[in-house]
């Protein structure tokens, strides 16, 4: 045989000679959750190893991140049932919980990157992304919302924004209102091919945002559809977004690989709570290695995924995996 490929497996250094793909802390962002209060720093039971920090332990969590070379924060409210409204006023309100947030992380840390989530849901009486009337998700009224909760974010010191609400022509009416507003310089990460999956139970749970009433497929993609994603990526795409993500990561590889060859935009990769928790209750188990995880996170780069929110980012650090 003149061809034989195990020549080129036979020792470590060749191994890591000839990798293809390879993981780094600058490829890796990291979900946080805040809860109002002082000391606050609670478990999400079905995300071991993750927790509700109010905005003092959110402070002390970053920067022990930052010495890690962990830079990259995307932060997530769970707000009081009694501050939510059908219109999520809350989400945009000056000196609201999530703004704080912000503005702190911001002023004590200017070297992290802020990414911030653009959602009703959070924040609504109904747990839709969308304002609702008569059982209907109404788009083109939404935006609106979606427009003031994404300027008061820039206007906090956010570095990114992240639609992730799946409503039609949200990246454009962002783009140019935050343009008029002179925040030219603030990105747009947009959540582009987000299905209705069953893996984002566990985040539902942190933050008390799962919907009211029905579901939400009349907005977020059909499991099933793949050339649907490019449609989705193109409008995003025209309309301004700097970024494209899919979510959820693991059972979306697919999607991760199509936009990433069909488009020339940075690919941004979620791995969800479901898919964390999954791994973190096998590993615990002793039905999977703890290199599950690398092996995980390896398959989203290979995919073609530039940016990965992880809730794994900073224990790969932290046990010097990456």
């Amino acid at each position: 045989m003149l061809q034989r490929p195990r020549r080129n497996r036979k020792s470590a250094v060749i191994r890591d000679m000839i990798q293809e793909t390879h993981l780094s802390s600058s490829n890796l962002i990291f979900p946080l959750f805040i809860v109002d209060g002082e000391k606050q720093k609670v478990e999400v039971k079905s995300m071991p190893g993750i927790y509700r920090y109010g905005i003092d332990n959110l402070l002390h969590e970053i920067e022990s991140c930052l010495k890690l070379g962990l830079n990259s924060f995307d932060l997530f409210p769970a707000v009081e049932e009694s501050l939510k409204d059908k219109y999520a006023t809350e989400s945009y309100r000056e000196g609201t919980l999530y703004l704080r947030a912000i503005e702190a992380v911001k002023k004590n840390f200017p070297e992290a990157c802020v990414i911030t989530d653009v959602a009703m849901d959070p924040y609504s009486s109904d747990g839709h992304d969308g304002i609702v009337e008569n059982d209907e998700i109404l788009n083109d009224e939404t935006l609106a919302v979606l427009g003031k909760m994404a300027l008061a974010h820039a206007q906090s010191g956010a570095d990114i924004i992240a639609p992730s609400d799946m409503m039609d022509g949200r990246i454009g009416y962002i783009r140019e209102l935050l343009d008029q507003n002179g925040f030219k310089h603030v990105s747009l990460m947009s959540y582009t091919a987000k299905y209705a999956s069953a893996f984002y139970g566990p985040f539902r749970d942190a933050l008390g945002s799962a919907p009211k009433k029905g579901d939400k497929k009349t907005y977020q993609m059909n499991p099933a559809n793949s050339r649907e994603a490019l449609i989705e990526a193109q409008l995003d795409a025209a309309e301004g977004a700097d970024f494209l993500m899919v979510k959820p990561g693991l059972p979306y590889l697919d999607i991760i690989k199509l936009l990433n060859q069909n488009f020339d935009l940075p690919i941004a990769a979620y791995n969800v709570s479901g898919e964390y928790a999954m791994l973190k209750a096998a590993i615990a188990n002793g039905w999977l290695a703890e290199s599950a995880i690398l092996e995980t996170l390896l398959s989203f780069r290979r995919a073609g995924a530039t940016a990965i929110l992880t809730y794994h980012a900073k224990e790969v650090l932290e046990k010097g995996w990456v």
